[in-house]
């Protein structure tokens, strides 16, 4: 397939776009509310998440290129493009939850949710082209660990 660069910068703004919605439902309390939690000792430093979530958002656009590519081969392809959507405001939800809202016991329900999601999209992804549903692995991988700090700091701070 031709590479076609309009598609391709558009499919990796969508997911970091997302993802800069997140940061801004963050900003404060990363700051003020944040780091008076108490958190499990296998906690990342805070400098480690941003460049993280970059990367895994520039691979989900990268994904959604390679998908984008087929849509003509793909008879359910505004199904497919829903799945995806809902796995990206699933991921904003729970930066809204857990740190705008306050509400990490939300955010723990609401992360298991993501979880779902994000296995159900990478699953329609590799039906479509194999490559762009492995490229959810490192996400899914990521986001089981953020379920397993959300559940530690949910516990530490209940």
């Amino acid at each position: 397939m031709k590479f076609n660069p309009i598609a391709f910068v558009i499919n990796l703004a969508i997911p970091l776009a997302a993802g800069a919605l997140g940061s801004i439902l963050t900003l404060t309390s990363v700051k003020t509310w944040y780091p008076t939690l108490a958190k499990p000792s296998f906690n990342p430093p805070d400098w480690l998440f941003p460049p993280v979530w970059t990367s895994l958002f520039i691979l989900m656009g990268f994904s959604a290129y390679l998908v984008w590519q087929k849509r003509e081969q793909v008879a359910h392809f505004p199904r497919t493009i829903a799945v995806y959507f809902i796995q990206i405001v699933l991921n904003i939800l729970w930066s809204f939850l857990f740190f705008y809202a306050h509400s990490i016991g939300a955010a723990l329900f609401e992360i298991f949710a993501l979880l779902i999601a994000i296995v159900i999209n990478a699953r329609v992804f590799y039906k479509i082209d194999k490559t762009a549903g492995l490229l959810f692995i490192p996400y899914f991988l990521w986001v089981c660990f953020a379920t397993l700090l959300t559940y530690n700091i949910f516990s530490l701070n209940g």
